[in-house]
């Protein structure tokens, strides 16, 4: 999980505002996107390139002493990476540069937001030709595959460069998830996204010629200009020197986004949109659905005091909201507040198990409320690993609560994740946890995935909270959530629930993976799509 946003401010402009100007007031409004650190790359004609980084706690007053330091230094390009903090190189983009070599080569530097899903064999192919990589992240096999195309076509420092020949060889590369910008010696400014479009690039171009570029729209609230996307398959090139630019496409397109479905669910801004409807009105309409369903659990129960309607902090709330307004209109009794904190805000979803046990144990605590006797309604977006959720039920449960119902404002999560959410195995998901300790006869029915009768669902969803010790299990059936996206269901990558990945290599990868596990089991029924 990571973030990227850059601005170019025309040469010729009064730089009363400079582009570190501008980044300041973008970037803390992607401050969910990474949790960990903010690094940055900014260009100045007499200076060149310079480099900074900013732990978290500068979010809320973003400050860089590199340049704060040195009133003098003005720029007006500059980039940023917000990236969490993981356990492998690969789980964040990071402003990354490569050092001029003289004659061939020229200093650049890129900001990451994605992952590749065929590193492994992009890296043997550069091994194979002299390349040696310095480190395993993605961002430098890009820098690496940027200079090898430099050096191939003939391209010396100084010389004009050309990115539409360089980013088109890339596009046909890679596989996987990119957005990308890249800012170079000469103060170009290069944005591309790949031709999946699985992550957006917001794009805003101000009246003055400025052109700004964020993860999300929420980073331009407060600014006027024109608003777009950056089409996948395409880049815009900005040239460093004049100001003018070029939209291209690297392929002849065109290419229709297939946006990861968790950028609405889980990764975006409540603030942030996709055509026109916000994060938080999907998350809050999913909610009320979500509600109407449980209330039909609830009606079943005694409760001596209205049911606590919950959210798991801090992406929950609008889900909490809508389910506890459908509860009402269901005429449910129940009060809404928080019962769970958090001692930090760095999301738990990314690293090896081990130290995400650690970390969860240390960031969720008991707000100071009275729970004896009381029954729980924890909502969540989504529920991928079941440690989570379990490590909250049992702080829950000590503090006197009788029940605890965890209701999901998705569909099971059935795949991995190959794209930058760091998911990588069927194997962790709660779901095939579940599924493998099911009779044959029901893990046949519950193959079905996304097209699982209610009854299978019913079945995982009792197998679920028995694994997590919840009183109930409720998800959002798939038809549903359908039916609330912001945009036709083609418009979304929904291969969480589904398995049907939105690439090739991730989809042969995903495969190899169900073939691995069900080997296992060989008793197992064969899958029925």
């Amino acid at each position: 999980m990571s973030g990227i946003a850059a601005a170019f401010l025309p040469p010729s402009t009064d730089l009363t505002v400079t582009a570190f100007d501008r980044l300041k007031q973008m970037v803390p409004k992607l401050s969910h996107r990474g949790q960990a650190e903010i690094t940055i790359a900014a260009f100045m004609q007499k200076d060149g390139l310079r480099y900074s980084k900013a732990p978290q706690s500068s979010y809320d007053s973003l400050c860089f002493q590199h340049y704060e330091r040195d009133p003098a230094f003005r720029p007006h390009v500059a980039i940023a990476n917000l990236h969490s903090r993981g356990d492998r190189p690969n789980d964040f983009g990071e402003v990354e540069s490569t050092p001029k070599k003289p004659g061939t080569s020229r200093p650049i530097a890129i900001a990451l937001d994605g992952a590749l899903v065929n590193g492994g064999k992009l890296r043997a192919e550069l091994l194979a030709e002299g390349h040696m990589p310095a480190d395993d992240t993605d961002a430098e096999l890009l820098l690496n595959l940027i200079d090898r195309s430099f050096n191939r076509d003939g391209q010396l420092y100084g010389a004009p460069t050309d990115y539409e020949n360089t980013f088109r060889d890339i596009d046909h590369r890679i596989d996987g998830a990119i957005t990308l910008l890249l800012l170079d010696g000469e103060g170009n400014l290069i944005a591309y996204r790949n031709r999946p479009g699985l992550r957006p690039l917001e794009i805003m171009q101000l009246d003055d010629g400025s052109f700004l570029f964020a993860s999300e729209n929420c980073a331009f609230a407060g600014l006027k200009g024109e608003l777009r996307q950056l089409l996948p398959g395409h880049i815009i090139n900005i040239d460093g020197k004049t100001g003018s630019w070029a939209d291209h496409s690297l392929s002849g397109g065109p290419y229709k986004a297939r946006l990861c479905a968790y950028e609405a669910l889980y990764l975006g801004n409540p603030d942030s949109s996709i055509e026109g409807q916000s994060h938080f009105q999907t998350r809050y309409n999913i909610g009320l659905a979500l509600g109407h369903l449980l209330a039909q659990r609830l009606q079943k129960e005694k409760c001596s005091a209205p049911a606590i309607v919950s959210s798991m902090p801090h992406t929950g709330g609008p889900y909490a909201d809508g389910l506890f307004a459908a509860l009402a209109e269901s005429g449910v009794l129940a009060e809404r507040r928080e019962v769970v904190a958090t001692q930090f805000t760095q999301r738990t979803l990314i690293g090896a198990a081990s130290q995400r046990k650690a970390r969860i144990a240390e960031k969720y605590r008991l707000s100071q409320t009275e729970l004896t006797e009381r029954t729980i309604v924890i909502v969540d977006e989504a529920l991928i690993r079941g440690d989570t959720s379990q490590a909250v039920i049992r702080m829950l449960l000590a503090a006197g609560a009788t029940a605890v119902h965890w209701a999901i404002g998705s569909p099971p999560i059935v795949s991995p994740n190959y794209y930058g959410l760091g998911i990588e195995t069927l194997e962790e998901l709660v779901f095939w946890r579940v599924w493998k300790k099911l009779p044959p006869e029901q893990r046949s029915r519950t193959l079905r995935f996304h097209k699982m009768e209610p009854e299978a669902l019913e079945t995982i969803e009792s197998s679920t909270a028995a694994s997590i010790k919840a009183a109930t299990v409720t998800y959002l059936p798939f038809p549903v959530l359908v039916s609330l996206l912001p945009c036709r269901p083609d418009g979304f990558d929904l291969s969480p629930f589904t398995l049907e990945m939105p690439t090739g290599a991730g989809q042969k990868r995903a495969d190899r993976n169900l073939r691995q596990l069900m080997a296992d089991l060989p008793d197992s029924e064969p899958i029925h799509a």
